[in-house]
């Protein structure tokens, strides 16, 4: 009775263990391609915050492309394209434009950012050099 019940035991927590590695691997693999849209804010430390729409296309070959100049050219996100590397929980982008000086570069989809992917909704956001928060909120079209 007691070796059956220490099988049973052993099969219970094998069968959990299974489950949870495929989640976990569900989660890591989870693929951002496609066109993505909604709006970027930045706040910066002083308490400003300013808010555009934006649009962010990802494609099979790790590379993307994101809306820029806000909308009165006033770089509220100033955009970008390049190549991406995406990990558990975060998101490295790698712009690969030539840019003046005249701007915050931060508003760039450019470097290391956290992001959560929950079906249709990524929400991409870093805490950028000290000087303010950069947070996309987007929708999958």
């Amino acid at each position: 009775m007691k070796v059956k019940l220490l099988k049973i035991i052993c099969v219970l927590i094998f069968a959990m263990t299974l489950i949870a590695c495929t989640k976990d691997e569900e989660t890591t693999n989870q693929n951002v391609n496609g066109k993505y849209s909604g709006i970027f804010t930045v706040e910066y430390l002083n308490g400003t915050t300013f808010s555009n729409p934006v649009t962010i296309n990802f494609n099979g070959e790790k590379e993307y492309n994101s809306s820029g100049n806000g909308n009165n050219n006033d770089f509220y996100p100033a955009g970008g394209n390049g190549t991406y590397e995406k990990g558990e929980a975060t998101i490295v982008f790698y712009d690969t434009n030539h840019w003046l000086a005249n701007f915050d570069w931060n508003l760039i989809l450019n470097g290391s950012y956290n992001y959560v992917l929950d079906g249709d909704k990524l929400v991409i956001s870093a805490d950028k050099n000290n000087i303010g928060f950069y947070k996309y909120e987007l929708l999958k079209e």
